[in-house]
C-alpha cells in the first residue's frame, strides 16, 4: 500500500497565494472607487438640491405676487439680500423675511444642503433692474457657474 507524506495531504493556499488575491482585490476595488468617485456624486446630488431650492422659492414668491395683485413681500428690492428663516433675521447681514410664504406657499423656508446654521437660509433674493425677481444659491459645489434662476 502507498503511504501520503504530510505533505501532500495538505489542502489550502499558500502565503504567496493569499497575498496575491488580496494584492488584485485592493487593485480592484481601487479602480471602483475611483470610478465611482463619491465626492463628485455628493456634491452632484447637494447642487441639485440647491437648484430645486432655488426653485421653490421663486415659485413661492411668484405665487404669493399673483395672490397680492403683483405685489412682492415687502423686504424684496434692487439689493442682494440673505434670506433668513426667523421673523427677525437676527444675525442675517440684509437679511430678507419671506415668513409671509411659508404655511400658504411653502411648507418651510427650504435651507442649503451643505448644513446652514443660524438663521441664514444661505439662498439670496434680488429684484433686477428689469423688474426680474433673481433667487441664488451662495454656494455650490460641482456647477461650473453660480446656481440662479431669474423670472
Amino acid at each position: 500500500m502507498k503511504t501520503i507524506s504530510p505533505r501532500m495531504s495538505r489542502v489550502g493556499f499558500t502565503l504567496i497565494e493569499l497575498l496575491l488575491v488580496i494584492g488584485i482585490i485592493a487593485i480592484l476595488a481601487s479602480i471602483v472607487i475611483v470610478a465611482i468617485n463619491p465626492t463628485k456624486q455628493l456634491g452632484d446630488a447637494r447642487d441639485a438640491q440647491r437648484r430645486s431650492d432655488v426653485n421653490t422659492v421663486l415659485n413661492a414668491v411668484y405665487q404669493y405676487a399673483i395672490d397680492n395683485n403683483g405685489t412682492l413681500p415687502s423686504c424684496i428690492d434692487t439689493t442682494d439680500r440673505n434670506i433668513c428663516l426667523t421673523n427677525s433675521c437676527a444675525g442675517v447681514t440684509n437679511g430678507c423675511n419671506l415668513s409671509v410664504l411659508t404655511g400658504t406657499y411653502l411648507v418651510s423656508l427650504p435651507v442649503d444642503p451643505s448644513g446652514a446654521t443660524g438663521n441664514d437660509t444661505m439662498y439670496n433674493i434680488q429684484l433686477t433692474a428689469s423688474n426680474r425677481v433673481t433667487v441664488s444659491a451662495d454656494q455650490y459645489e460641482q456647477a461650473d457657474a453660480l446656481i440662479s434662476v431669474t423670472r
